[in-house]
């Protein structure tokens, strides 16, 4: 009995060391590059701002004065939610829209070549001209930058997802109609999963597409948003403001990549083998 006393709490404190170990490897290799380069990046621009000694490259003291006023006076939670909110919504309409175009290429032959042309121009075209467009077709209104979003994201996500059907096993669909598995069946245990990483990889890109149309739409039609703010710093030729007013979004994009979608995408994908390279 006193050997089992006495045996559990150096198990459990080995146990304890090895956890540790493992969560400042899992940091070192994900967390500590990240930050370098944001600490290197920073220290070239402060170089080059001394250098200059131009109001046009302002200090990192300026920058962040502004970024400080940003965050304190709330004006900062206000405009980025504004635009956010504009995205959810225009990357929901793109979404359904290329989930609808993605199954059916992927499923009919017609459909694809149907689909085919539209998408080759949906990839083509620039952001801009989808804001701009939208911006002389619905004024000023939410419509014009959920239509804009919309436009932009879906070509991209549609071709993912019609990679993810193609990517399934020619086998493995053989199987499901062999043992006869009905459609839910085979839609939880052999298409999601197949569809599921090009899904999320195509989302990530989508919402990295969807902020920089959006932000071109409040520059050009909107009185409010992100893009506005980045409008009116740059009229008043602020280039302080433009810089943190873009750090705060890139700060609040980064938050969602690495906290909502790598996070979703881990969980979602942990049956899979991954193997180091």
């Amino acid at each position: 009995m006193a050997l089992w006393t006495e045996t559990v709490p150096h198990k459990a404190a080995r146990r304890a060391v090895r956890v540790d170990r493992a969560w400042i490897a899992a940091f070192s290799a994900r967390v500590l590059p990240g930050v370098l380069f944001c600490v290197l990046l920073a220290a070239g621009w402060q170089v080059m701002s001394v250098q200059w000694d131009s109001p046009l490259v302002p200090d990192l003291a300026a920058i962040g004065a502004e970024l400080k006023s940003i965050v304190v006076s709330g004006e900062g939670w206000l405009q980025i939610g504004t635009t956010l909110g504009r995205i959810v919504v225009g990357m929901t309409l793109g979404f359904l829209a290329a989930l609808a175009i993605g199954l059916a290429s992927a499923r009919n032959r017609f459909a694809r070549s149907f689909f085919e042309p539209a998408l080759l121009l949906g990839l083509t075209v620039p952001g801009l001209v989808w804001a701009l467009l939208c911006v002389i077709w619905f004024g000023l209104s939410l419509k014009t930058s959920v239509v804009a979003i919309a436009l932009g994201i879906a070509p991209s996500l549609a071709v993912s997802i019609t990679q993810g059907f193609e990517a399934v096993d020619p086998q493995l669909i053989e199987a499901s109609h062999v043992y006869r598995l009905n459609f839910r069946d085979r839609l939880r245990y052999l298409w999601l999963p197949a569809i599921l990483p090009f899904l999320m990889g195509g989302l990530r890109l989508g919402f990295s597409l969807a902020w920089k149309v959006v932000v071109l739409v409040e520059v050009f039609g909107l009185s409010t948003g992100v893009g506005y703010v980045l409008n009116t710093a740059f009229i008043s030729q602020n280039v302080a403001a433009v810089l943190a007013w873009t750090i705060a979004f890139t700060v609040v994009v980064g938050a969602i990549e690495y906290g909502l979608f790598q996070t979703l995408e881990r969980r979602l994908t942990r049956w899979k083998r991954k193997a180091s390279v």
